[in-house]
């Protein structure tokens, strides 16, 4: 699927919203972007079942594992990307250059080469109260990466009391689309 709409790597990892990633992908294309979808192999094992009607959504291959060498990359080239929702092992993860996963790895890169990233949180109280979490969340601000967490992003709940149903994929589009100045 090649136009000339801008691409959006969307990533997510083992969170409940990541359950809702169809409604996600009709929606950032409502609102002009091609997607390409990545997922943690967590997450890829929660959609098991959605990855085909995924790959159609998308037009593109559902990526959570790194191609072997020699392989072709089957995905267009990233205008921007767009992790959410994040868990605290990845948010930690990139933070840390931890690149255990495609999507991690992918990511790490995206600092790297400029592309713009943003990252919007899936965790609770108790783990957004973990020391490393805040270290985490500095360096990547740091480094450049929009985080949406607190006002205007995401705020953490007590844990087992999220609502799945309002994590704000509207800010996080949002980010996502003021990352290219659109």
């Amino acid at each position: 699927m090649s136009t000339t709409r801008p691409v959006l790597y969307l990533f997510g990892s083992a969170a409940p919203p990541v359950l809702n990633m169809a409604q996600v992908v009709r929606h950032a294309q409502f609102r002009g972007w091609e997607v390409a979808l990545g997922l943690t192999p967590t997450a890829a094992s929660w959609l098991q079942d959605e990855l085909p009607k995924l790959n159609r959504l998308t037009g593109h291959p559902v990526k959570s594992t790194y191609r072997r060498p020699g392989e072709p990359d089957v995905l267009p080239p990233a205008d921007a990307v767009l992790f959410a929702p994040a868990t605290m092992n990845s948010i930690n993860s990139l933070a840390l250059g931890l690149t255990t996963s495609w999507v991690i790895g992918f990511a790490a890169e995206a600092i790297g080469k400029g592309i713009p990233l943003s990252v919007m949180p899936c965790t609770n109280t108790a783990l957004t109260g973990h020391p490393q979490f805040p270290r985490s969340v500095a360096t990547l601000r740091d480094s450049g990466v929009r985080v949406l967490l607190g006002e205007g992003g995401f705020v953490s709940n007590d844990p087992g009391q999220g609502r799945p149903e309002a994590y704000p994929w509207e800010a996080a589009l949002g980010a996502a689309e003021e990352s290219i100045g659109r």
